[in-house]
Order: C-alpha cells, then structure tokens, then sequence
C-alpha cells in the first residue's frame, strides 16, 4: 500500500508539472528548491563543506551561490524530466542542441563500442533521453528505485526512444555484452565508491575513491571513451549536449601489475576530465553529495 500511495503521488505531481508550461513549472519548483535549501541543513553542509574542499580560492559568499543554485538546477531537472515523453525532434529544437557529435560518432564508427563518461553534472536525465529522441538509443548504469512501481515508472519514461537500463547489481556482464556488440553506454562516474569497487585516485587534488569498471571494461575490450554531458547555457538560454574528445592512454600492460597501474591512470584521466568540466559549470554539478566519504587507510573522515 506505501508503494502504491508514494506512486500515485509522484505520478500525479509529475503529470502536473508535464502539462504545464516550462516557465511556469519552474517557478513552482524554484519555491520547493528554496525550501529544500534552507530546510535540508545536513545536505547544505554538506555542499558548503564540498565547496571548502574543492575550491576553497573561491570566496565564501560565491560558494554559497553555487549551492543555491545547485538547488535550483535540481528543481530544473525535475521539470523536465516531467515534461519528457511530450519531447520530440521538432520541439526541442529551439532549446537544446548537440556539440561535438564528431567525437560521438567517430568513436561509434570504430564498432568496438562507446562509454560515455558523464556524471550528476547538468540535466543528466535529459542527456541520454535527447541522445535517443535524435536517433542515438544507449544503456544507462542506474540503481534500482526501492519502491517498485516507481522503478518502472522513471525507467519506462528513460526508454521512450530505445534506451536500456543496466542495473548496478549486475553491470558488469552488461556492459561487458553492450561492448561486444558495439553499443553506447553512458556511466554516472562521480559518486563516492568503496573498495574494491573503487580505486583512490585524485579528485580536484583530494584522493577519491572512483569507480574503476569503466576503465575495466575499456581496456579490456578496447571501447572508446570519451565525455558527455548536457549543460544548461545561460547566455544562449539553451540546453547543450556536449561530447569532447576520446581520451585514451597508451597501452603497455605485459602482467596484472601493469594492468592495475593502466586501470588507475585511466580512472585518474577520467576524474582530470570530469574536474575540468565541473569547474566550467561549478553551479551545475551535485555538491551535495558526500563525494570524498571513504578514506584511504588511516585517513580521518572530511565530514
């Protein structure tokens, strides 16, 4: 009954928010993100103490207006993953475009397959559903939803034009598969992991344990990877889906050794070239989440 009533509540307020019209639903939203700012005091510290960290050259007051506006990019977020199955070619094309799909396609082309490094930067629901709306269907890493009814929800809404889920329980054969066959893959690679699982690798020069499975998986089965993320661009008022360049790494593993030490220069690459676009869009990226939590041996906790 919880499940059903938590899915019937979600489902009414996003079909609300669906309907109405953008600038509209975003005020809507901007007022719940504003109560959630000054409301939610331990995910606040948390992007004040992640700001410190990572930035700490930036002066406290601009600090503090990145973490609202992280909020209020959130509440963004939701309105158009709400307004998402209305979305076609013809009516996003005022408002959201691609750039760099050169790099996207060359690295298709190769036919050894494509992960894409992206991470909570952006609209990053909204990335991966337009990739598809223009003609591009990919796998999507995700964790499953605790409550049922709204897993199949959120996920039905994702694969309107082709997409696929992978589960986190059991990614790795999946995209081991994806890989094999010669599809895209997009992997959110910014969270916090825990060994061994993950690797420490440095993060705006603060070790962070990464999720090492991409580079895995890429090395092992030699598939391009290469960035992308969807950014909202204040001065064009536009949503922009930004692919850069394939980042690669020169090859010279002869023994597991080698192997681990290409694994973390490759996970290190990918973190330097999520640094690099974060720093970009600072208001944009997930501040709120606990991202330097597990510590190498000894080290004592940053929050």
């Amino acid at each position: 009954m919880q499940e059903k009533i938590e899915y019937w509540l979600v489902t009414a307020v996003a079909r609300t928010l669906g309907r109405l019209p953008r600038g509209l639903a975003r005020l809507l939203v901007r007022v719940l993100t504003l109560a959630c700012y000054l409301g939610l005091t331990r995910l606040r510290r948390t992007g004040q103490r992640n700001l410190e960290l990572a930035v700490p050259e930036l002066p406290l007051t601009e600090r503090n207006g990145i973490l609202r506006h992280v909020f209020r990019n959130l509440g963004w977020q939701l309105v158009e993953f709400c307004r998402l199955p209305r979305y076609t070619p013809a009516n996003t094309r005022n408002w959201i475009r691609t750039e760099g799909l050169d790099h996207y396609l060359a690295a298709q082309a190769r036919g050894k397959g494509v992960l894409i490094l992206t991470g909570h930067l952006g609209a990053w629901e909204l990335s991966s559903f337009y990739h598809s709306l223009m003609g591009h269907p990919m796998g999507m890493v995700i964790r499953r939803l605790d409550n049922r009814l709204l897993d199949e929800y959120v996920n039905g809404i994702r694969c309107l034009h082709g997409n696929r889920v992978l589960h986190k329980d059991d990614f790795a054969r999946g995209l081991l598969t994806a890989m094999r066959a010669g599809q895209s893959v997009g992997i959110l690679m910014d969270t916090n992991m825990t060994p061994p699982q993950g690797v420490f690798v440095n993060f705006f020069g603060i070790p962070a344990c990464t999720a090492s499975g991409l580079a895995r998986v890429a090395l092992k089965t030699g598939a391009a990877v290469l960035p992308g993320f969807c950014l909202w661009e204040e001065r064009l008022q536009q949503y922009v889906l930004h692919f850069g360049p394939e980042i690669t790494l020169a090859r010279s593993a002869d023994d597991d050794d080698d192997r681990e030490s290409e694994i973390r220069a490759l996970t290190q690459m990918c973190n330097n070239v999520l640094e690099s676009w974060i720093r970009r869009y600072p208001d944009q990226w997930l501040w709120i989440h606990r991202r330097w939590k597990t510590r190498p041996a000894g080290e004592p906790s940053l929050y």
